[in-house]
């Protein structure tokens, strides 16, 4: 249901985030073993570094996931009306 007002009452795609933050993690986790082993200890610190990053991310958003609807309502959930008294 389209009411027009999408850019006000937008949700946040929390469950593509997750799967980007996953994707993330691989080639973090990836990158840091490829370049420790080719002797290219900058890269790999560059990398765990990056990799704690997105980790932080994924506990961030499957923390708002596992909080239920108010944060990723479902296709039931009709959009949030935009607040009438705007400033």
């Amino acid at each position: 249901m389209r009411t027009g007002s999408e850019p006000t009452t937008a949700r946040s795609p929390l469950r593509m985030r997750f799967w980007l933050s996953v994707w993330g993690v691989v080639w973090t986790v990836a990158g840091t073993v490829a370049f420790t082993l080719t002797g290219h200890p900058g890269w790999a610190l560059a990398c765990g570094i990056l990799f704690l990053v997105v980790v932080a991310d994924l506990l961030f958003v499957v923390r708002h996931i596992r909080q239920g609807p108010h944060y990723q309502p479902g296709r039931d959930v009709p959009p949030y009306e935009p607040p009438a008294d705007r400033r």
